[in-house]
């Protein structure tokens, strides 16, 4: 089984080519990984100790940050290498400062991880919430290397808990030690005869709750929104702002809107900003415009979205109206204000708790947004009561970093990394 799916993985490399000649995305993601392998043997060294990060994209990155630099803190002898899957991660965070290193993940061949591990030797691979690449897991496990998931989330639907999965449940098993988010994962996990396995929770709930104690202010925010209502629309695709572009044309001159689209494309945002009666304008033209008159400003920039939601009295994160992906609703949530999302969020556990809890609404089309919406508005109590919920429930899931870097305290206590 592992030299089929070895030989179908070389066959992706193929396809994925070609359809880098007609997707940009794709197009980032075949070349981006072509001197991965070289450029790893020239920035790490045999005689350095290295900790490896391995995160799908931006929203794992988010999730694997606070650990990152819980362990630059505690280990700072260890080079940190950080590996994306996907161009969307890497091409926005291949700068940081968190990591030594930061590059794409060569795809899962058998050689890819052979001489990819080789050339990390990692005393420690971290892999954040569901990235499993059999060949680099079994690689690892030839090496001696312990490797651990955290913030991990499993479902039933997943191919380890199919009776075809079998290839898949021997990848799995060559993890030391699972941190999950919930009871159902450890629950999946202890069906498969894995028991190594903590209920850590989430560490995006470190993450954003520490946004609080950050500098959030942002003058030109301030001047555009002055005692209006702000209803912040963050991550948005066109399918969210399909439904909300009506009940913005429709509102009353004492709300404020911010829209920050999850793509960044002069052409989309030209679409989308036609759409809009009132006066809008784009975080690029703030120097030169009169921001006090706008009723919408549009964030053209990756990068602000967690400190424009300070400024927010509501928000709706955006994702969950297609298929695309409920973006982080604890972004906004830390800052004690209540959550409107799409329709399709069965597979986030903390939209699911969050509106359990009356603090997240979702909504299906354009009536329900004005519903919603009208009664946060012009319901201050409501409004403040709702937010007080959501601000509450991102303090009580705090915690997982610290049960985390625990673990990673005794293997190296204990001589294993």
């Amino acid at each position: 089984m592992r030299t089929l799916y070895s030989f179908l993985t070389h066959i992706s490399v193929f396809f994925l080519w070609v359809s880098g000649l007609f997707n940009k995305k794709m197009r980032l993601f075949v070349k981006g990984r072509k001197k991965v392998l070289d450029t790893i043997a020239q920035r790490i060294k045999p005689e350095d100790k290295t900790i490896w990060f391995h995160c799908a994209s931006l929203g794992e990155f988010e999730q694997g940050l606070p650990i990152m630099q819980a362990i630059k803190t505690s280990y700072p002898q260890y080079k940190l290498v950080l590996t994306f899957f996907s161009p969307s991660g890497y091409e926005i965070k291949k700068n940081s400062p968190v990591a030594d290193l930061i590059t794409y993940l060569p795809l899962d061949t058998r050689g890819n991880a052979k001489r990819f591990v080789s050339l990390v030797h990692p005393s420690l691979a971290i892999f954040v919430k569901y990235e499993f690449w059999p060949n680099y897991l079994f690689e690892l496990e030839s090496s001696g290397t312990p490797a651990i998931i955290v913030s991990g989330l499993f479902r039933e639907n997943q191919s380890f808990f199919r009776p075809y999965g079998v290839f898949m449940r021997k990848a799995l098993r060559t993890i030391d030690h699972f941190f999950v988010q919930n009871k159902n994962s450890e629950m999946l996990l202890k069906g498969l005869g894995i028991d190594h396995v903590n209920i850590s929770g989430d560490t995006r709930f470190d993450r954003v709750s520490a946004q609080i104690e950050q500098d959030n202010s942002l003058p030109f925010i301030e001047a555009f929104k002055g005692n209006s209502i702000c209803i912040v629309c963050g991550s948005t695709w066109p399918e969210d702002e399909a439904i909300l572009i009506p009940y913005i044309n429709a509102a009353s001159a004492n709300i404020k809107f911010i829209v920050a689209p999850h793509t960044i494309e002069a052409g989309k945002i030209d679409i989308f900003r036609k759409k809009i009666k009132g006066t809008s304008i784009l975080y690029s033209e703030k120097d030169s415009a009169d921001l006090s008159a706008a009723s919408v400003l549009i964030i053209d920039n990756i990068g602000l979205l967690t400190k424009v939601y300070h400024y927010a009295d509501i928000a709706y994160v955006g994702g969950a109206m297609g298929n695309s992906g409920l973006h982080n609703i604890l972004e906004p949530a830390t800052f004690g204000i209540p959550v409107v999302i799409g329709k399709n969020f069965e597979k986030f556990p903390e939209a699911k708790r969050l509106q359990s809890l009356a603090a997240l609404f979702s909504v299906s089309n354009q009536e329900e947004v004005f519903e919603i919406m009208s009664r946060l508005v012009d319901d201050k109590n409501f409004r403040e009561k709702t937010g007080m919920i959501a601000g509450h429930f991102v303090n009580s899931n705090t915690g997982a970093t610290r049960v985390i870097m625990e673990y990673i305290a005794s293997l190296h206590s204990n001589g294993l990394i």
